[in-house]
């Protein structure tokens, strides 16, 4: 009995994190809701959001117009990224690969520099800049960006059989799209410019409440899709001879996790700007904390611990002694690389 104690206790253990981190959720939620700029009690979130008690219209206004789609929208962003960072991890078995490795996220940077200096200047700018319909102008370019990157990676991905020229050759791609957007960025107006150095820092409350459902429809048809690869992902690891010994054929497995990862990466990209460093951390923080390589359970653990550290930045953001908002990709930077470093000396030790 002795000797069985442990693996016991471990299925244990990783239920016990899973419903942690889904108390832990809520909770972010909750706390995200009532942050910002203006102050909300705990009986005004309840009353405005159910409709029960007195409600005040400008705060029913920011609770639904703001505070919970960007809420939504960190929660779900965290969840992609991270699995599509766990997912490039997995393919390439290198634990730096992020899901902008390939550079998708620079596709979509690329998109919309290319959409900025056509814009010019005059009534080009203006209409850049220009209410919901400028935002969705920008979206279409970053995602039109993105997925034409993913269909060149591909396109090489069908011809070439090394993980290792892959990873080098999406890396030079991403290079090549950085060229250009530098380039773009040179000759760019001084308006647009501004608008392209803010959607570049990253931010979970561009996606309007009326963009957000198809948003989230995306990025969970993704994550869906990411579920159906458990099995691939864990013959992946084995390696490529391994894997074709048992059956898998790694050609088409390595396109289909290339084209989700790439999905997810295009998308949440598209509505949030680039956003660094939750891809990265996540996946080391969930094999950490879960103790197991098994992507059945890495998956799902990756999506949660991914969105409660996009809402926990997004919150750190928000919080009122910065009087306004941080660009959130400097807030995940902050959070995320001391968590690989810890890591790191953790693994030595």
């Amino acid at each position: 009995m002795t000797v069985n104690q442990p693996t016991l206790k471990r299925p244990t253990v990783r239920i016990t994190l899973l419903i942690s981190g889904f108390i832990l959720t809520l909770l972010l939620v909750l706390a995200n809701l009532l942050t910002g700029s203006v102050d909300i009690s705990p009986d005004q979130l309840l009353n405005n959001l159910t409709g029960f008690g007195p409600t005040d219209s400008t705060i029913t206004t920011i609770l639904f117009k703001f505070r919970l789609p960007q809420a939504i929208t960190a929660l779900v962003a965290g969840a992609g990224l991270s699995v599509a960072g766990l997912m490039m991890q997995s393919l390439f078995r290198n634990p730096l690969a992020d899901p902008s490795i390939l550079g998708i996220s620079s596709g979509a940077s690329l998109g919309v520099a290319i959409l900025i200096l056509s814009a010019g200047t005059g009534s080009g700018t203006a209409f850049l800049t220009s209410g919901i319909l400028g935002d969705l102008t920008v979206t279409f370019a970053a995602l039109a960006g993105a997925i034409l990157v993913m269909m060149i990676i591909i396109v090489f991905a069908r011809t070439i059989q090394s993980h290792s020229n892959l990873l080098i050759l999406g890396i030079m791609v991403g290079y090549i799209t950085f060229s250009a957007v530098g380039i773009l960025k040179y000759y760019s107006p001084r308006e647009a410019l501004q608008r392209f150095v803010i959607w570049g820092l990253g931010s979970f409350g561009e996606v309007s409440q009326s963009r957000l459902g198809l948003f989230v429809l995306l990025t969970i048809l993704g994550l869906f899709a990411s579920i159906l690869l458990a099995k691939t992902l864990n013959l992946m690891l084995l390696g490529e001879h391994y894997a074709q010994n048992l059956g898998l054929n790694i050609r088409k497995a390595r396109l289909f996790i290339i084209l989700i990862s790439g999905f997810l990466t295009a998308v949440i990209t598209a509505y949030c700007g680039p956003v660094a460093f939750l891809g990265l951390a996540v996946p080391h923080l969930t094999r950490n904390l879960f103790q197991t390589s098994s992507h059945q359970l890495l998956l799902p653990a990756s999506a949660l611990l991914g969105g409660i550290l996009a809402l926990l930045c997004n919150l750190a953001a928000r919080l009122p002694v910065f009087n306004g908002t941080l660009p959130i990709s400097a807030v995940t930077a902050l959070v995320g690389a001391p968590v690989v470093i810890w890591l790191i000396f953790k693994g030595n030790k």
